[in-house]
């Protein structure tokens, strides 16, 4: 791909449409607010983070450089608590969640950022920003003892969310000291949490301002800042980060730098269950391990979340989790019949094909990541090439061809294309390798029992002329 191909994508602030360029001309700096590390994340957050895994796969297919930073927050009300209630160090209760959340993005096959940083590691330049707000006048101190910013000194506050300010609540003393509030009110945020013997034990840092830490928001401006510099180029995130979290960057990192702090903002929409809110208490939550122990795939998980647009609400059901298994698994069926084909003689009718899907495929990625229509493409090939094999109308170099094609839009999909030997469990390969020795020495009876222990393991064998492959159920 080139630089003449430009993704045009909806920007929160303006509310349109527009084209996405680096403004350094080179490389595209992109942040991503990534997880709380006091649980495991849920499908709603990798539905977030699956959308900008998409978005960072097509502008590097569009031939952009991509310099990505995902923060770990591992600094919150949350995970306070927990390491608390656990008597633990904070590091130890939230390693492990650090550690499982990158296990689960390998399952997905999202591509790793360049930069993960976690919030303890940047307390400093936390610090730095807070002492320039309160020599500025635009942060205070509050009767707390806490540090607090003033949004009465930011006269664009508001602007990302479009919200009407003045209708909005005001907190009882104007103040907001929790990390997390209701976009119902507009207060003074927190920079600076005074430190609290009985709320936070052990846990907090020495500062200009006394012993505390810092409040969630602060975290990710310093960390964008340091790390990709002022003027970003996209930053992304839930739709539940627009206000207050993203609003309140906007505000701490403009009054900071005297600049714009970012030229693009992208949100993906809520993912619901059922038609629901996905909550502990309506017993519709769900983990991307839930997912997995019940023998679905990172791969079946993956195109579920990534099947529909970004800006709508996805609607989980396990109807639609089992669909996209099937969908998954005819694009599979569809790559092995190609390699299949040994055919010499060509009918030079797969060339077209493949031209006007893949013009198709990346037309609908340039309007705002329309994936529902890239897939549309997809999955046409797939029918007319079939009808084609059907006929015995292809040859070997054109199913190549064909192959080769699916690879290259793979650079954007990321599931098809998946080492099987890392998918299949060690035990199936063994008795898969097993049944194949044993049928190579006529011992049927053998070849039998290990077909039915691959069945019994998830996997069926569909013999070919080629040679025997797995599958699963």
């Amino acid at each position: 791909m080139s630089l003449l191909t430009y993704l045009h994508l909806y920007n929160t602030e303006t509310r349109k449409k527009e084209k996405i360029l680096p403004k350094d001309g080179k490389t595209l700096r992109i942040y991503t607010c990534g997880p709380t590390i006091y649980n495991y994340a849920h499908i709603g957050n990798f539905r977030t983070y699956i959308f900008e895994d998409l978005l960072r796969r097509v502008l590097k297919y569009f031939g952009f450089s991509v310099k990505q930073v995902m923060n770990i927050t591992d600094i919150d009300d949350k995970t306070i608590n927990g390491a608390i209630e656990k008597k633990v160090s904070l590091h130890e209760y939230t390693e492990p969640f650090r550690q499982a959340f990158f296990d689960d993005i390998t399952t997905l096959n999202i591509e790793k950022a360049e930069f993960y940083p976690k919030a303890t590691q940047y307390i400093e330049q936390m610090i730095d920003i807070i002492v320039k707000l309160l020599d500025r006048k635009i942060a205070y101190k509050g009767s707390d003892g806490s540090i607090y910013f003033s949004i009465a000194k930011f006269k664009d506050y508001g602007k990302l969310s479009h919200l009407d300010l003045k209708s909005l609540k005001k907190g009882a003393s104007n103040r907001i000291s929790s990390d997390e509030y209701e976009k119902e009110n507009a207060s003074d945020f927190v920079l600076w949490k005074a430190y609290v013997e009985k709320r936070d034990g052990d846990i907090f840092w020495n500062s200009p301002f006394g012993k505390g830490r810092p409040g969630w928001h602060i975290e990710c401006s310093a960390m964008a800042l340091k790390l990709l510099g002022s003027k970003i180029d996209i930053h992304c995130g839930g739709v539940d980060n627009i206000f207050p979290h993203h609003e309140n960057e906007i505000a701490q990192s403009e009054t900071f730098t005297n600049e714009k702090f970012v030229i693009h903002w992208a949100h993906a929409e809520h993912l619901i269950v059922d038609g629901k809110k996905m909550s502990k208490s309506l017993n519709n939550f769900y983990t991307l391990r839930d997912l997995l122990s019940m023998g679905f795939s990172g791969r079946d998980i993956r195109y579920m979340l990534m099947n529909s647009h970004y800006r709508t609400q996805l609607n989980f059901t396990f109807d639609g989790l089992k669909a996209s298994k099937a969908s998954i698994q005819r694009i599979l069926d569809f790559a092995e019949r190609l390699k299949s084909i040994k055919d010499e003689n060509s009918n030079n009718l797969v060339e077209k094909i493949i031209e006007k899907e893949k013009k198709r495929f990346i037309e609908s990625l340039t309007d705002d990541l329309n994936i529902s229509l890239a897939l549309s493409s997809l999955f046409d090939l797939i029918r007319e090439i079939n009808h084609l094999i059907d006929d015995k109308k292809i040859s070997k170099k054109e199913a190549l061809k064909t192959l080769k094609f699916l690879k290259e839009i793979d650079q954007v999909l990321g599931f098809i294309f998946i080492d099987k030997k890392e998918e299949i469990p060690q035990i199936v390969q063994e008795a898969f390798e097993k049944r194949k020795d044993a049928r190579k020495n006529k011992n049927f009876a053998l070849a039998d029992e290990l077909r039915d222990f691959l069945f019994d393991h998830g996997y069926i064998i569909e013999d070919l002329p080629d040679g025997a492959r797995l599958k699963k159920k």
